[in-house]
C-alpha cells in the first residue's frame, strides 16, 4: 500500500467519528485552543485530546504550542486530498450510471419492438 493511500485511510478513519467532524467544522471558522474546542464535547479532556491526536496524525489538522496553550487549525491541503478522491469516485459512478441508463434504454427499445 502506498504512503498516499495509507494517509488517505487515516483521514477517512478520522472523519468517521462525529466528535472529530465537529472539531473540523469548528476549525473551519478559524484556529482554536484545545480548551475552546473541548467546550462542546461531552467527555473528559484526556479523551477529547485523543480525538485531536487522531486528527493531527491523519494530517487533517496542525497544532502549535505557545507557552501553555496548544492551538489547532485545519490543514486545507489534506482536505483537498479527500475532496479529490471523492470527486474521482463521483465521476466514476456517474459514468457507470450513465452506461447503465443507456443499456436499460436499449433493452426497453428492444422489448418495445
Amino acid at each position: 500500500m502506498s504512503v498516499h493511500q495509507t494517509q488517505l485511510d487515516l483521514m477517512f478513519s478520522a472523519l468517521g467519528d462525529t466528535t472529530r467532524r465537529a472539531v473540523l467544522a469548528r476549525l473551519s471558522r478559524g484556529p482554536a485552543a484545545v480548551s475552546e474546542l473541548a467546550q462542546d464535547a461531552d467527555m473528559a479532556l484526556p479523551s477529547f485530546t485523543q480525538h485531536l491526536k487522531v486528527l493531527e496524525h491523519s494530517g487533517l489538522v496542525i497544532s502549535e504550542k505557545k507557552g501553555r496553550i496548544r492551538t489547532y487549525c485545519l490543514a486545507p491541503e489534506a482536505l483537498k486530498e479527500v475532496e479529490l478522491w471523492l470527486s474521482r469516485q463521483r465521476s466514476d459512478w456517474e459514468s457507470r450510471f450513465n452506461q447503465l441508463d443507456l443499456h436499460l434504454k436499449k433493452m426497453k427499445e428492444t422489448l418495445d419492438d
